[in-house]
């Protein structure tokens, strides 16, 4: 079946690893031999991947840089070439005979949507308090709490519209393993004149990902991450791991904004609206998780109670 797997930020680059290229390399290592499993059972598979961390980096060096810093869309591009070449790389490495293709990914956004005016998507390395006041004291950051780390905060609007769909399409036909929509894909609106210009945000991967797996027509949407499954109360005692769900039967909002509540929003969307199965897991799970062994799936599938 054709598979949407979406990597999570965590999933390339641990939590409270340093942003190295040497631990990028070796954390996208580990991705493709759980994704090698997946092609390896039959699967056909559409690759996405976070990138917070890294344009959080890229904007970091910019902003340090000689001139105009780079505006966060093309800092978006820059790094989902970089993940994507190295992902690519390592795919290549571990999968015989199967072609690959990275794609920056434009898509539309709406210039009103509210999200402009309510930075909330993480971005950046982690910082104590006193330093991330300061940094955004100099340089007009919103910044917010990350677990322990305090992490610099942008808009993250909706998307509307993935532009590039018909060429991934036509990609995947012949058999080509594409890896787009990196870190949600490169934001971009329509000017007055019908043309293109990007903006400064950061599209929320896994809601870019559900809709490109709706419009590829995908069977699955595969989020992968570094926890084993979506839990209720997660961090608490009565944290309860989440099996096999009716999507009509959970609420994005019950779960982290900064973590695992996008992931069940994009699930519960994708499953409602194509009546098919997006799960959620670890990465290293992949192969398990598709088959309904681990992680949690929210099955779209399961009639509605028609009262």
């Amino acid at each position: 079946m054709l598979i949407v797997a979406a990597l999570g930020g965590n999933a390339l680059l641990k939590r409270g690893e340093k942003m190295t290229a040497e631990n990028q390399r070796a954390n996208i290592g580990r991705a493709a031999s759980a994704l090698a499993a997946l092609i390896a059972a039959g699967h056909d598979l559409v690759i996405t991947h976070g990138n917070g961390p890294q344009v959080g980096l890229l904007a970091l060096q910019s902003a340090t840089a000689p001139g105009s810093p780079f505006p966060l869309d093309v800092l978006d591009a820059e790094s989902a070439g970089m993940i994507g070449y190295v992902l690519e790389q390592e795919l290549a490495n571990v999968i015989d005979n199967r072609r690959f293709a990275t794609l920056l990914t434009q898509i539309k956004v709406d210039p009103s949507d509210p999200a402009f005016d309510h930075p909330t998507k993480f971005i950046g390395p982690g910082y104590d308090v006193a330093k991330a006041r300061s940094l955004a004291g100099e340089r007009g950051w919103k910044i917010a709490a990350d677990g322990d780390k305090w992490r610099r905060l942008v808009a993250s609007p909706r998307p509307m519209a993935i532009l590039e769909v018909p060429v991934i399409a036509g990609l995947v036909e012949q058999g080509i393993i594409v890896i787009c929509a990196g870190g949600g894909g490169i934001p971009v609106v329509e000017r007055e004149d019908g043309t293109l210009i990007g903006v400064e945000a950061v599209i929320d991967k896994d809601l870019a990902s559900a809709m490109l797996a709706r419009d590829l027509k995908a069977d699955m949407l595969l989020l992968l991450t570094d926890v084993d499954a979506v839990y209720r109360d997660f961090g608490t005692p009565a944290a309860c791991a989440l099996g096999h769900v009716d999507p009509a039967s959970l609420q994005a909002s019950a779960f982290p904004t900064g973590s695992m509540g996008p992931k069940v929003a994009a699930a519960i969307e994708f499953a409602t609206l194509t009546g098919k199965i997006a799960a959620i897991g670890n990465l290293e799970e992949a192969i398990d998780i598709v088959s309904g062994k681990r992680g949690t799936w929210i099955d779209g599938t399961v009639p509605r109670d028609p009262s």
